[in-house]
């Protein structure tokens, strides 16, 4: 799904004895083991030691810092033990968004002298990591976790494959991979992005013209039996600016715990200390009051066209995310029902995460946003920002999983409590089908590569696969018990 139509153009050769594996510095052992990345074909050398600009210009710098995602190890944890694992999980996020400011600003530096990465940067990330994870290991009684590499982190290119092995995989629900050469501006003229901003992106390369994307194939059609309904929340779209760089799901009791700005639509009263109780007696922006949920997004930022408000604030400029905060100019909040089976009603307070901020470093493994146009949403992207025509807009589509363990409201790592349904509808073994939340967002901005992105983690550079949605059910009995019964006899409520 998702595939863009391969230019016949061929990419130049890149120089034979450029390091393609990686362009990567690697800290283990307790040594550096630096790739040269300034070696070409002509044996140009850094700066200053007569190489050529050519050779310079193809070579592959060593862009963003990729370190493995403890959380993603944490299939369980105690409960008395949570709050400690929650605030080192942080710290540990903290600490890659502090150690990758301290490599981009001395990135000219680094990129002459790959020692420097070491002393600077990969040295001090790898002995706070240690502390780290020494400590959740020991709140969760997982000695093994101080032994399995995850305080290790290296330096890589951002065009080379993440160390967790899975780039370009598709995402859990099968959605569109948007990988191949499509042009990257409506004139497929490859513009390139402002070179300040680009060191922390996105590229002109996470860009493609809609039209140069092939159609994704069709849904399968509903079985007997099937919930066909559908239930929508008017909740509207931010109109009054209610956003925050704190991740209540992920990082509970830390302020900044996302180091990137969301929306957030429904429940007004959600910050990173919000617990239940304040989420059920929070005011909400839903038009049907029963609907207190709490659904919230990373910012999308027009670039180039100067800074907002948050330029000098957590989330925003000191995270790295800068640009015009865009309001939406549309949000739908859509329920669906299961092609194979009736649905049953959420718990209320469930969480759900749906794609992962760290898909960059992590690999597609749980990526899932998707990107398009409107007109084109038959075709969907997943690790590409689309260009979309003349009078067509930008839509972010989040499907969320709809399969649920019938026990849990979280999980230690926020996501074997729930899954998606497999090709056919059909839900894992000992899990139930839920109603499927669906979030459309649209956004009027430019139809230009590197006028737009998403917030993310400054690590992880912009990507659009980095994308991701968050949802806490804090819905009424009575509102739920309506949803799940329009769903299940196939009407269309709201």
């Amino acid at each position: 799904m998702g595939r863009i139509a391969r230019s016949s153009r061929k990419r130049p050769a890149l120089p034979r004895r450029m390091m393609l594996a990686a362009a990567a510095l690697v800290l283990g052992g307790g040594g550096l083991a630096a790739v040269n990345v300034y070696a070409s074909a002509s044996e140009g050398g850094p700066p200053g030691s007569g190489g050529s600009g050519h050779d310079m210009a193809q070579m592959r710098m060593v862009s963003t810092i990729d370190c493995p995602d403890v959380g993603n190890s944490l299939t369980t944890v105690p409960d008395p033990a949570r709050p400690r694992v929650d605030r080192q999980l942080a710290d540990l996020d903290t600490q890659i968004t502090d150690a990758y400011t301290k490599f981009a600003d001395n990135k000219d530096r680094i990129q002459r002298d790959a020692r420097l990465a070491d002393t600077m940067v990969l040295a001090p990330l790898k002995k706070q990591r240690t502390d780290s994870i020494g400590r959740i290991a020991d709140a969760t009684g997982r000695p093994d976790l101080k032994n399995r590499g995850l305080a290790t982190c290296t330096m890589r290119a951002a065009d080379a494959p993440p160390a967790g092995g899975q780039d370009g995989q598709g995402g859990q629900d099968g959605q569109g991979n948007g990988q191949g050469d499509g042009q990257v501006d409506g004139q497929g003229n490859g513009q390139a992005v402002d070179a300040a901003r680009s060191a922390s992106g996105p590229d002109r390369r996470d860009f493609v013209d809609i039209r140069s994307v092939r159609p994704d194939a069709a849904a399968p059609a509903p079985r007997r039996g099937a919930s066909t309904g559908t239930f929508t929340s008017d909740c509207g779209r931010n109109q009054n600016g209610k956003r925050n760089p704190d991740n209540v799901i992920v990082a509970p009791g830390v302020s900044n715990g996302a180091h990137h700005m969301h929306d957030y639509v429904g429940n007004q009263a959600t910050d990173a200390f919000s617990s239940d109780a304040d989420l059920a007696r929070g005011a909400t922006s839903c038009r049907n009051q029963g609907d207190k949920s709490t659904y919230y997004w990373p910012v999308v930022r027009v670039l180039n066209n100067g800074n907002d408000t948050d330029a000098q604030a957590d989330g925003g400029g000191k995270d790295r995310n800068v640009g015009k905060i865009q309001t939406p100019v549309q949000a739908t909040i859509t329920y669906v029902g299961s092609p194979v089976s009736k649905v049953t009603a959420m718990p209320r307070f469930l969480r759900i995460i749906t794609g992962d901020a760290k898909a960059f470093t992590n690999g597609n493994a749980n990526a899932n946003a998707s990107w398009s146009c409107t007109g084109f949403e038959n075709r969907q992207l997943k690790d590409k920002y689309p260009l979309c025509p003349q009078g067509s807009k930008v839509v972010r589509t989040f499907k969320f999983q709809n399969c649920w363990d019938g026990r849990n409201t979280d999980s230690a790592n926020h996501r074997t409590h729930v899954a998606f349904a497999d090709k056919r509808g059909a839900c894992p073994a000992g899990f139930k089908a839920i109603p499927q939340l669906v979030q459309r967002i649209v956004y009027d901005v430019p139809a230009r590569a590197g006028a737009f992105a998403v917030d993310s983690f400054p690590e992880q550079l912009h990507k659009p696969v980095t994308d991701h949605g968050d949802f806490i059910d804090v819905f009424s009995d009575q509102l739920m018990g309506k949803a799940v019964n329009c769903i299940n006899t196939g009407r269309s409520c709201a």
